[in-house]
């Protein structure tokens, strides 16, 4: 499942944090890559200690936490903080999976990584190339949004961002353990969650739409209950 947040921060807020990341100390990407990955990957990062990183890392996730498309579609319970890479010069990162477990900076605490996220920060038309190419049960699927928006996805996907071939593509990247392991239930739940929200929103006032959204409210808790892990 792949989900598109859109306006995931407000366009004040992402030409505030952009101020503050293009100013911040830059490092080689490969320092936080994996022996497999760091062979495909060519980029620069922030430090994850570094301020910069940690103040815009809690705006993201405080932005994460009030978006409701984000929560139904993660069912979120753990975090690993955002990070930020930045491709220019024809940069690149290949074909590769995430690691399926990382330890968060500064702590002793490991997540498992369900989920992918990436925040972009550049606009589309500041660089050529540079898209995120997750491949999906049905296939490629291309993404390249506007800044302040993230796209969500498995982290059990193959997936690559092609050559930044002019300008610079600024993004922040991090991982989410969901409290639903499996991607397969938590689209169904994503889907009745939608389903739910449509009902009583078309329907406000009408009592047979109320008692179903009510019902289907009471499906969704209980399946929660079978496939949830806290």
């Amino acid at each position: 499942m792949i989900v598109c947040i859109p306006e995931l921060l407000s366009a004040e807020k992402t030409k505030e944090f952009r101020r503050e990341l293009d100013a911040a100390d830059w490092e080689d990407g490969k320092s936080t890559a994996g022996h497999m990955a760091a062979k495909a990957k060519d980029n620069v990062q922030i430090p994850a200690s570094h301020p910069v990183a940690r103040q815009v890392g809690d705006g993201i996730m405080r932005a994460l936490t009030l978006n409701p498309l984000f929560m139904s579609a993660a069912v979120p319970l753990h975090f690993l903080p955002p990070m930020f890479n930045r491709y220019s010069g024809g940069q690149t990162y290949g074909t590769h999976i995430d690691s399926a477990i990382r330890q968060v900076p500064g702590s002793g605490h490991r997540i498992r990584t369900d989920l992918s996220c990436t925040l972009f920060f550049s606009e589309p038309e500041e660089y050529e190339g540079g898209e995120l190419i997750i491949e999906d049960t049905y296939g490629s699927k291309s993404v390249k949004l506007p800044a302040g928006h993230m796209v969500l996805y498995p982290a059990t996907s193959l997936h690559r961002v092609t050559p930044v071939t002019k300008g610079s593509r600024l993004c922040s990247f991090f991982w989410v353990q969901s409290m639903i392991r499996s991607d397969e239930q938590r689209a169904i739940l994503f889907d009745l969650d939608l389903a739910i929200q449509r009902l009583s929103g078309s329907l406000p006032d009408h009592p047979a739409a109320n008692q179903s959204a009510v019902q289907l409210t009471g499906v969704y808790h209980n399946l929660l209950r079978q496939w949830a892990e806290v």
